[in-house]
């Protein structure tokens, strides 16, 4: 059998060729501090984010991308590879695992033996821009520029695709993950209010926006006073929540600008052209796609899916062949 995973900061996603996505869930683990038992895997263990007792942590063992916690991100594959595959599997399944552009060669050996010990037979790697391009649809197999930005939890991945590779990359830890915490420390700075990740992201998800028109609604947020120490709601104007998204967007669009500044006039031409595709949950912020083409002069278009387009080009990586190093290897078209 072979399975695809999107191995994302925020969530899992899991991809079979031939059935899509098959499973998607958060990619956070709960553990006993005492023995490090494993509590709780995804929904279950998000669940408890914020809301433990003092002797379980709920945690994300990935971070920016790569994995921070290898023992607990082996333990959160095998489970999800298990809930996928089954526990009777009489072979170990191949499994094609993305990575960010940026990642070093021991990060991208970290996740092909995080794989290995979950209990995968063969591992293979794909770049994320590049399982991206592919879950979108787009051929980067023949000589012209293609742009992707895949905005994720940890990163958002910039690069130029060309004959079946990467022109110009470049990762920048920015996304949905530094965009909660930025309404994280504004509520606490303007109200002093201090609320958690999950109120934060829903408020990003609910009230959020760049768009230069912006969003008109206010927002009720409940959380814990500093002062007093007792549950207060305050409202956030979407004004102060456009505000304090603006510094992770703009490094997400400095790094844009940066790609297309170092990128080859003939690649440029085509991109001017077919415009910069974004990818990823970040893709789904409320006026992204506006600001950037505001501020580059590029058209931008959001993929389809945007939050599964990597795991489903994950997927299809899997009909490709791969070097010696296990990275996949798109044959160009001349």
């Amino acid at each position: 059998m072979e399975i695809a995973i999107d191995l994302g900061t925020a969530n899992i996603l899991v991809s079979v060729p031939g059935k899509g996505v098959v499973l998607r869930e958060p990619s956070v683990v709960a553990i006993d501090r005492t023995d490090g038992r494993v509590m709780a895997i995804g929904v279950e263990a998000q669940r408890m984010l914020g809301r433990t007792p003092g002797n379980i942590l709920a945690t994300r063992p990935l971070r920016d991308g790569v994995i921070a916690d290898y023992e607990i991100t082996a333990a959160m594959m095998a489970y999800f590879i298990t809930k996928v595959v089954g526990k009777n599997r009489l072979r170990r399944p191949r499994v094609m695992v993305c990575v960010p552009p940026g990642a070093t060669g021991a990060e991208r050996r970290a996740v092909r033996d995080a794989a290995e010990a979950a209990g995968a037979g063969r591992v293979d790697i794909i770049e994320e821009p590049l399982a991206a391009a592919l879950g979108i649809g787009i051929d980067i197999t023949r000589p012209a520029g293609r742009m992707v930005v895949d905005v994720g939890g940890g990163t958002a991945d910039v690069a130029v695709l060309s004959l079946g590779g990467t022109a110009v990359s470049e990762s920048v830890r920015s996304g949905g993950d530094r965009m909660d915490e930025a309404l994280i420390q504004e509520i606490k700075r303007t109200h002093s209010v201090m609320i958690g990740e999950r109120t934060a992201e829903e408020l990003k998800i609910r009230c959020g926006s760049v768009h230069p028109r912006g969003r008109h609604e206010r927002a009720d947020v409940r959380g814990r006073d500093l002062l007093s120490g007792l549950p207060r709601t305050v409202t956030v104007t979407p004004e102060e929540i456009t505000e304090c998204l603006m510094e992770p967007v703009g490094l997400i669009r400095d790094a844009v600008e940066r790609v297309l500044e170092m990128t080859p006039p003939e690649l440029s031409s085509d991109i001017m052209e077919d415009g910069i595709w974004l990818t990823g949950g970040g893709a789904l912020l409320h006026g992204l796609d506006a600001y950037l083409a505001q501020e580059t002069g590029v058209p931008v278009h959001v993929a389809e899916d945007p939050m599964s387009s990597v795991a489903l080009g994950t997927a299809r990586a899997l009909e490709y062949p791969c070097n010696a190093d296990h990275l996949v290897v798109l044959r160009p078209v001349l």
